[in-house]
């Protein structure tokens, strides 16, 4: 599931570059040029060539299209594109103008061809001289800071990242090499990111935790955070996305976690490697989710709570109790996958049975009368 959310997202964002960007390099690949860069085998004119890419329902003249979904097949018969990028397996039912590039995988090509995209996109270097960096900082080669930018004392910088302006990184925060923070980004002291993240856009590290006090008159004292952040490598997090420091020791973010934008970890979580969570994911402090769960948009976890391994969480469920490796969990509160759909199909029918049973209720009252 994880993997087919990541290559469509990859499929919508390459149209995005290549209509962009490649016309205005006005650069052209040929049919023969994508099949051995791919793998793949020509059906049709290898001499075809593309500056773009399209939807196979849209596609124009000198597009490359994609083939991924076979509701989509209608199209491949009507599409002005040049080339389509086809499964090996397929067989059309009719004629086809454009020229076919047969694959082993149309949605892992695409995501291929977006990398070699982005490894031949140019990389910025150079410190601006409106950042403001400590003379206790380090930063590491081929490092790349904007305007605006701020380090203070006893940052890390490692080889080759990227702090785009207006980021902030507090005292004594360690960054691995690679990493790359967009605008805004701000990491509070003590936290270490580890090497080749992302930091989308407005995200914020460190931040404390909500631990608060009631005292006797109502009010409420402040429970100090003390604790750090530590987000191991690989590791993507969306714009706005907040993960709070520990109260004491660390909130964890393991290696290869996707994050989406607006999610909140409180303190103390712990996200286990190559989980991948949805926009609007609230974790609550001290929960614990295991290694490759999926978790939908507008999920929340509640404190304390433990899930394990290979989790699938649907969107806006409610998970309040620890919930073991491999289950499948939907709706508040939660309930196991076939659960939840054989209730939600009695659920869809209470209207019409709170109407028959107003109307066995009527009946036995004229029955009772009558005797």
């Amino acid at each position: 599931m994880c993997v087919s959310i990541q290559v469509h997202k990859a499929i919508e964002t390459t149209e995005h570059y290549f209509k962009h960007l490649i016309p205005i390099q006005r650069m052209q690949f040929t049919a023969e040029m994508i099949a051995g860069l791919l793998g793949g085998t020509i059906v049709g004119d290898k001499s075809a060539a593309v500056s773009t890419v399209s939807s196979i329902d849209g596609g124009k003249p000198g597009s490359l299209a994609y083939l991924t979904n076979p509701k989509y097949e209608q199209y491949i018969y009507t599409t002005e594109a040049s080339i389509v990028l086809v499964d090996n397996t397929f067989e059309p039912k009719g004629e086809v103008k454009a020229t076919l590039i047969k694959v082993e995988n149309v949605g892992q090509c695409v995501l291929n061809l977006l990398e070699m995209y982005n490894a031949s996109r140019p990389q910025k270097r150079g410190i601006s001289k409106l950042a403001s960096i400590s003379d206790t900082a380090h930063v590491g080669e081929n490092c790349y800071i904007g305007d605006f930018a701020v380090i203070e004392a006893g940052a890390e910088i490692g080889d080759g990242v990227q702090i785009y302006p207006q980021c902030y990184i507090g005292d004594n925060v360690v960054i691995g090499e690679g990493t790359k923070l967009y605008p805004g980004v701000k990491i509070y002291e003590g936290c270490k990111i580890g090497k080749n993240c992302i930091l989308h856009a407005g995200s914020v590290i460190g931040a404390d935790g909500f631990g608060f006090a009631p005292r006797e008159d109502g009010t409420f004292a402040k429970i100090p955070q003390l604790g750090i952040v530590i987000i191991e490598d690989n590791v993507e997090i969306g714009a706005n996305t907040c993960i709070d420091r520990a109260k004491t020791d660390a909130t964890i973010v393991r290696s290869g976690v996707k994050l989406d934008n607006l999610i909140q970890l409180g303190h103390n979580v712990e996200i286990g490697a190559n989980t991948v969570m949805s926009a609007q994911v609230g974790i609550a402090g001290t929960s614990k989710v295991g290694a490759n769960c999926f978790v939908a948009g507008q999920a929340g976890v509640a404190d304390h709570v433990t899930i394990g391994n290979c989790v699938k969480i649907g969107s806006k469920t409610g998970i309040d109790k620890d919930v073991a490796d491999g289950e499948i969990r939907f709706g508040y509160p939660a309930l196991p996958g076939m659960l939840y759909h054989r209730s939600f199909a009695v659920f869809k029918q209470l209207p019409d049975l709170a109407q028959r049973v107003r109307e066995l209720e009527k009946s036995i009252k004229v029955l009772t009368s009558e005797q």
